[in-house]
């Protein structure tokens, strides 16, 4: 069985009694949430080629990556759009980890057809080229930079409308069919960047869970490892009426607020969820309950980080991956050499969240006893330290690398990285506790090595 999710009404119905909603009134900060609707349940792609159909779609953009390409993800989407006559083109360069010419080589592809819709059949590599695809494709006068975040872009408002974009899901990992916002490396700093704006949400994201059952374990693991990060980084984010000055105009409201009551549910359930079926998920490619129950995580830390943004393991990430030099991920069957998005973000998370730790005790506490810790004797500030162990721990159990160390850096690095961090404004500034270039060569100096 399968079923369709109106989140807006499940927000209201999950928030309506929350405490604080009176208080959340009150401020102008936080806009609407807005986020792709969800269609949830095994072997649900079958009806990707009726919903084009009603959609009027006549002329079809497919993306993927060559790997998926073959596999059953990909083949359930053909099948159910030759099924239901709908014409269509299959694009399946996609770039696992983005780069700018990547984007721009899927753009060129999508301005030549005169797609009326795109599907995405992948993980957030794919969902992401396939949204800057369709927003390029439908301002075809705009700059590559002119809806890139500033300070690297522009960072414009898109105002115009794009085409209907079906995202299907095959990692649990990035949550990226219910996001606005899509990542790239830009190849002229050696950092990761993006797109952000409400605009380029998809318009339905599939959920199948069958689909995560063709993820090798690594794979499995490092996508884990984003819903983790996603969920911890928006539930200890500056609070959104922290935050200033208002827009003058909602149009230039960013789409990372800052936690608030209603990302603060979406992040704190996909902990729980995490917390109970992530090891199940990476050491059994076969229990579909656990791999189901992280495709449901990635959704809900989606939801939360979609709204409430991520801070400096996030930040932090982006120089670590674009900067790599010969580390070759198991488990990716890549040519080139990559550090996936999910391990370059966790590699940070014990010395970025023992650092974040004095601003919300409460809250980095309160992760560290859904994710395993017993608490009952703890310190307010030894918040920090036991949710680094907590961290530290899972790392250990799931087999990660020993640090940045590991992944080819050395403290020599550092200053590399440093300098990769600090365009990530979009993202570092929503830290709890505010940072100075110093303290991060520290939190890179002490994520070298973990164990």
């Amino acid at each position: 069985m399968c079923t369709t999710i109106s989140l807006d009404l499940l927000v209201f119905v999950w928030t309506v009694f929350i405490p604080m909603i009176n208080r959340l009134i009150n401020y102008t900060l936080i806009s609407l949430f807005h986020y792709s609707n969800i269609r949830y349940g095994e072997g649900v792609s079958k009806e990707i080629g009726m919903d084009l159909q009603n959609l009027g779609a006549k002329n079809v953009c497919v993306m993927t990556d060559r790997n998926l390409s073959q596999l059953p993800p990909m083949k359930a989407v053909v099948e159910s759009l030759v099924k239901n006559g709908v014409k269509y083109k299959v694009y399946d360069n996609v770039r696992v980890e983005p780069t700018d010419s990547s984007f721009k080589d899927a753009i060129s592809f999508a301005k030549n057809h005169a797609f009326d819709a795109f599907v995405a059949v992948g993980g957030g590599s794919v969902i992401d080229t396939c949204k800057a695809a369709n927003l390029y494709a439908c301002h075809p006068d705009a700059d590559f930079l002119d809806f890139v975040n500033a300070p690297i872009g522009k960072g414009k408002p898109v105002s115009g409308a794009v085409k209907p974009l079906i995202a299907v899901p095959t990692t649990a990992g990035t949550g990226s069919e219910t996001t606005g916002v899509a990542i790239f490396d830009y190849e002229p700093l050696k950092a990761k960047t993006g797109i952000a704006s409400r605009a380029i949400r998809p318009t339905l994201g599939i959920v199948d869970p069958t689909h995560t059952l063709s993820m090798p374990e690594r794979v499995a693991a490092n996508s884990g490892f984003d819903v983790l990060c996603h969920a911890l980084e928006s539930y200890t984010a500056l609070p959104y009426d922290q935050r200033s000055p208002c827009p003058t105009n909602p149009i230039n409201r960013p789409a990372y607020q800052g936690s608030n009551p209603i990302s603060d549910v979406w992040s704190r359930h996909a902990l729980h969820v995490v917390a109970k079926y992530m090891k199940r998920a990476v050491r059994d490619p076969e229990d579909l309950e656990a791999r189901s129950s992280m495709h449901l995580a990635s959704v809900f830390a989606g939801i939360g980080f979609g709204n409430a943004g991520v801070h400096l393991c996030h930040g932090m990430s982006y120089p670590i991956a674009g900067n790599v030099k010969t580390h070759s991920a198991k488990g990716y069957n890549l040519e080139h050499p990559l550090v996936p998005h999910g391990l370059s973000v966790v590699l940070t998370s014990p010395a970025v969240f023992n650092f974040t730790a004095p601003m919300c005790p409460e809250r980095h506490l309160e992760a560290a006893e859904i994710l395993g810790a017993d608490i009952r004797q703890v310190k307010r500030e030894d918040a920090g330290a036991v949710l680094a162990d907590t961290l530290r721990q899972i790392l250990f159990d799931l087999h990660v690398e020993d640090g940045l160390g590991a992944v080819g850096y050395t403290k020599d690095d550092i200053p590399a990285l440093v300098k990769g961090t600090i365009p990530q404004e979009r993202v570092t500034k929503l830290s709890p506790r505010a940072h100075t270039v110093e303290d991060l060569s520290r939190l890179f100096e002490a994520s070298m090595k973990l164990y």
